[in-house]
C-alpha cells in the first residue's frame, strides 16, 4: 500500500510540473525581461514552505548570474525592508496569494518603488493585485492525501523557479567559466579556474639538469626534488628532453654502466609540455590522453622554451582537478 501511495505522489507531482509548460507565456517572458533589465538585485520572499522554496530559487539565481537573495517576510516587516531599493525586483511567492506576512509588506515595497513579480496559485488574490507580473504556479491537487501539506504546489514552484533561472542564464550567455567563478570551491571551479602556474613546482623545487650531466647526477636531482622526473636542458637552458624514474628502471635492465653515461642518452627527447597560463584541467587531459601510454609529469615552459616548472599528476589530484 505504501509503495502505491509513493508512486501516486510522484505521478501527481510530475503532472503538476507538466501543467506548467503552457504557462511559459508572455507573462513569463515579461518577468525575464524585467529581471534582465534590473539594475539591483532580485529579492525573493515567501513564508513557510514557500519561503524554503524561495531560498532555493534565490540561490539558483545567484549562482547562475542573477544577483539575488532571500528576504524573510516577517523579518522584513521588522526592519529588513531596508534591504530593498527602487532598483531591485521582488519575487513574492504564495500558493494562496493571501499569506499575511507577505501581503503585509507588499504595499511598502510598492512605496519603495521595487516592481513585484507574483508567483502564485490564484490570479484573483491580494498578492497578485499588488504585482506587475503574475506567474501561475497553481496545481490541480496536492500529492498529500489530505490535500493539506504543500507537496505538488511546492514542487511546481521550485520547477518554475528553475525555469526562470535557466531562461535568465541563457539570455545572459552565462558560461561554465562564469559558473565556476561563483563556485571556486567545487570540482567544476577547480577545473575551470585553476591554472598550471598554481599547481606546478617551480624555483628551487623544479628539477632541471644539463644534458651533459651523467645519469647518476640526474638520479640525485630526481631524488632531491622527489618528483620522479627531471627536465633536461641544453647549454642555453632550452628544454630538450625529460628523464623519469621509468626511464631509469628500463635502463637498469641493461646493466649499471649507464649510470656514468650522459643523461642525454636515456632521456625522452621533445617531451610533451605545457605553459603556466593553461588550465590545470588541460594539463590533466594531456597527461591522460598521451599515447602510447599516459604520462604523470609535464615540464612547464615559457616562451623561450625554458623549463620554468614541472607538474605532477598527484598535484592535480591533490587540488581536486578530476
Amino acid at each position: 500500500m505504501s509503495n502505491k501511495q509513493a508512486i501516486d505522489v510522484l505521478n501527481i507531482e510530475a503532472e503538476a510540473i507538466k501543467a506548467l509548460i503552457p504557462r511559459i507565456d508572455e507573462e513569463f517572458n515579461r518577468a525575464v525581461e524585467m529581471i534582465l533589465a534590473c539594475r539591483g538585485k532580485v529579492i525573493v520572499t515567501g513564508m513557510g514552505k514557500s519561503g524554503i522554496i524561495g531560498r532555493k530559487i534565490a540561490a539558483s539565481f545567484a549562482s547562475t548570474g542573477t544577483p539575488s537573495f532571500f528576504l524573510h517576510p516577517a523579518e522584513a516587516f521588522h526592519g529588513d525592508l531596508g534591504m530593498v531599493t527602487c532598483h531591485d525586483i521582488v519575487i513574492a511567492i504564495s500558493n494562496s496569494g493571501e499569506s499575511a506576512e507577505v501581503v503585509n509588506i507588499l504595499p511598502i515595497i510598492q512605496r519603495i518603488g521595487a516592481p513585484i513579480i507574483a508567483m502564485c496559485g490564484r490570479r484573483k488574490s491580494t498578492m497578485v493585485d499588488h504585482a506587475e507580473v503574475f506567474i501561475d504556479i497553481s496545481v490541480e491537487r496536492e500529492a498529500c492525501p489530505l490535500g493539506l501539506a504543500p507537496t505538488a504546489s511546492t514542487t511546481a514552484t521550485l520547477a518554475m523557479g528553475d525555469a526562470l533561472a535557466v531562461a535568465l542564464l541563457s539570455e545572459r550567455n552565462f558560461t561554465p567559466q562564469d559558473f565556476a567563478l561563483f563556485h571556486p570551491g567545487g570540482a567544476l571551479g577547480k577545473k575551470l579556474l585553476l591554472n598550471v602556474e598554481h599547481a606546478m613546482h617551480s624555483g628551487e623545487d623544479n628539477p632541471v639538469i644539463g644534458r651533459d650531466k651523467t645519469v647518476k647526477e640526474a638520479i640525485f636531482t630526481m631524488t632531491e626534488k622527489g618528483l620522479g622526473a627531471t627536465s633536461i636542458v641544453d647549454e642555453n637552458g632550452i628544454l630538450v628532453g625529460i628523464v623519469t624514474d621509468g626511464d631509469i628502471r628500463r635502463s637498469i635492465e641493461k646493466g649499471h654502466q649507464f649510470l656514468d653515461e650522459a643523461v642525454a642518452k636515456i632521456m625522452t627527447p621533445n617531451p610533451k609540455t605545457i605553459t603556466k597560463e593553461k588550465l590545470a584541467a588541460a594539463a590533466l587531459h594531456l597527461m591522460e590522453k598521451h599515447q602510447p601510454r599516459p604520462i604523470t609529469v609535464l615540464p612547464v615552459i615559457n616562451e623561450k622554451k625554458e623549463p620554468i616548472g614541472i607538474l605532477h599528476l598527484t598535484d592535480l589530484l591533490r587540488q581536486g582537478v578530476v
